[in-house]
């Protein structure tokens, strides 16, 4: 099981990094890249054919501002990509928001919510779970234990206001 992880700046690993943990924390082998579509353009191509070739499942892209990124490396594989956009301008994240959504019919990236590394971890890890039972039985014991969780803050409200 294994994913790419690309970033477009360094000031980007900090909302980057929760989303290697929880892979990590599932098993698989992340690789993480720091590689802008703007800057790194031919480093960025050279990784993306070694992503295609290498056993990668999914490629997790994080880009702020213009976030070409995540097109950018949609363009160059037909493995999911996930794009999170990323806050840091005076538009807050809505432009990389709004960039990451609107690709051309034909080169998708799936999009999370400004800053959601979170869930472009877990949705990486659904998309590999269709393959990887273990990742499949692994998320669904993880979800009944949120459940759990909630289902126990709710009696604590109960029995608080009752």
């Amino acid at each position: 099981m294994k994913t790419a992880i690309i970033m477009g700046s360094t000031s980007d690993l900090p909302k980057v990094e929760p989303a290697v943990e929880i892979l990590k924390s599932y098993g698989v082998e992340v690789n993480v890249r720091c590689l802008s579509a703007h800057r790194a353009h031919a480093g960025l191509s050279d990784f993306m054919k070694e992503v295609n070739v290498n056993g990668t499942e999914v490629v997790i892209t994080a880009a702020g501002m213009a976030a070409a990124l995540p097109g950018v490396v949609a363009s160059q594989t037909v493995l999911p990509v996930i794009g999170v956009p990323l806050s840091g301008s005076v538009l807050d994240g809505m432009d990389a928001l709004m960039s990451i959504v609107q690709m051309p019919s034909g080169i998708p990236v799936a999009t999370v919510a400004i800053n959601g590394s979170k869930n472009a971890a877990y949705l990486a890890l659904q998309i590999m779970a269709i393959k990887h039972e273990e990742l499949r039985m692994a998320l669904e014991k993880d979800r009944e234990d949120m459940e759990a969780a909630a289902m126990k803050a709710n009696e604590e409200v109960q029995a608080k206001f009752s």
